[in-house]
């Protein structure tokens, strides 16, 4: 009973001498945080004045900085002048026509060809038709139409010459009046407006030589002779040169305004600086 008592009492003051130490211990652990929470504020505080004073920097560094200068906008280019223009659209012109005349001059520039293509005459289509039913005029019909647009490819080198003279009866006036225009071949349907007659009265000899030479002429005559003696048949007299040749000329002003047309709208075309200059600004 008495060793009972005993661990009682030491229990009792194991406990009461604890209770100071505790109660000593949590001041400092409070003193702790407390010194924790200064330092965090402190260096938080530290922080925020550096990224101030690194701003004002800057914004001092820029403001003493001097200013850029501003670029000048690019000077208006001079307006085109009446010489300017009658040279480039002289050059659009004889680029127009060296093209259209190697292209047409090529085998097949003609005859395959279908925005240039020769038919046979109108006043032959009856006759084509009629001698179609007679053994072996087909075949002499059919070549006949072929060797049409040969006579044209034959002739078309010797054209060169003849449209670029033409060229020198284009004013100035008339020159920035085309450049300035709208129309995709303005230029080229002014020349064949004011030279067309001169074209077609130049170029006839050539065409002629060449009906003679591709066989053209042969065949029409076979074929006329044939169909002329079918009674109550109104006889067939085409001229074929004078109808060959136009229909050359025809030709080659269709592809010198397809090759205006091109310089006009796409600056790939414009091959020269002359070409850049006048049609550049449209």
């Amino acid at each position: 009973m008495s060793t009972r008592i005993a661990s009682i009492l030491l229990t009792a003051g194991l406990l009461a001498a604890a209770a100071p130490a505790a109660q000593a211990q949590a001041p400092k652990k409070t003193a702790a945080k407390t010194a924790a929470a200064k330092a965090a504020a402190a260096k938080t505080a530290a922080a925020k004045a550096a990224a101030a004073k690194a701003a004002a920097a800057k914004a001092a560094a820029a403001k003493a900085a001097p200013a850029k200068p501003v670029a000048a906008p690019a000077p208006a280019p001079a307006p085109l002048t009446e010489a300017e223009a009658s040279a480039g659209v002289k050059d659009a012109l004889t680029k127009g026509v060296t093209k259209a005349v190697a292209f047409a001059s090529e085998k097949d520039g003609f005859n395959l060809n279908d925005d240039i293509h020769i038919p046979i005459p109108q006043d032959m289509v009856l006759m084509k038709t009629t001698l179609s039913a007679i053994p072996g005029m087909s075949t002499v019909i059919s070549t006949f139409e072929t060797q049409l647009n040969r006579a044209a490819e034959a002739a078309a080198p010797k054209a060169k010459d003849i449209f670029l003279s033409a060229l020198t009866n284009m004013s100035l006036t008339d020159a920035l009046a085309l450049v300035t225009s709208s129309s995709t071949d303005a230029a080229t349907q002014f020349l064949r407006k004011s030279t067309e007659q001169q074209l077609v009265t130049a170029f006839k000899p050539d065409i002629s030589t060449a009906i003679n030479q591709v066989g053209a002429e042969a065949a029409y005559t076979k074929m006329t002779t044939q169909y002329n003696r079918i009674p109550l048949m109104t006889p067939v007299q085409t001229d074929l040169a004078a109808y060959t040749t136009q229909k050359t000329v025809d030709g080659i002003f269709i592809l010198m305004a397809q090759e205006e047309a091109k310089i006009r709208k796409n600056p790939a075309a414009r091959t020269t600086d002359l070409l850049k200059r006048v049609f550049g600004g449209k």
